[in-house]
């Protein structure tokens, strides 16, 4: 009895949506078309005529645009990064340099590693002496 029924409603079924495939389509294809037109039922005036202008231009400058101020900005990067390094070679090595009394305050020590340093530690550019009287 199950199986005739499930037969039953999938016959039902198929044959509904081969009536309404071409419907279905039309529909599906002008909904998903990349043209840009206004729609029917937006009126033809100067306001739409020129956001419709912004758009294209938009799209036709914005490949032009983008490319050329992320290689700026990567470039820009480059220098300031190797100006920032350059600099720190002149500076005196880390154990020389003066440690304050507010710098590395610890009330107990981390749970992790050593329990000294915190989790963004970079030996390259901070020190800490415990031992250090300032």
């Amino acid at each position: 009895m199950f199986p005739q029924r499930n037969a039953l409603r999938l016959s039902q079924r198929a044959a509904q949506q081969l009536r309404a495939a071409p419907v279905r389509s039309t529909v599906q294809r002008r909904l998903n078309s990349s043209d840009s037109k206004l729609p029917s039922w937006a009126a033809d005036n100067e306001f739409n005529r020129e956001r419709e202008a912004v758009k294209h231009h938009a799209a036709a400058t914005s490949g032009a645009a983008v490319i050329p101020i992320l290689i700026a900005g990567g470039i820009n990067s480059y220098n300031l990064w190797n100006e920032h390094w350059e600099h720190w070679a002149h500076m005196p090595p880390l154990e020389e340099r003066t440690e304050y009394p507010y710098q590395n305050i610890r009330v107990k020590n981390f749970p992790w590693g050593d329990g000294d340093k915190t989790i963004f530690w970079n030996s390259e550019v901070n020190y800490h002496n415990k031992d250090k009287a300032t």
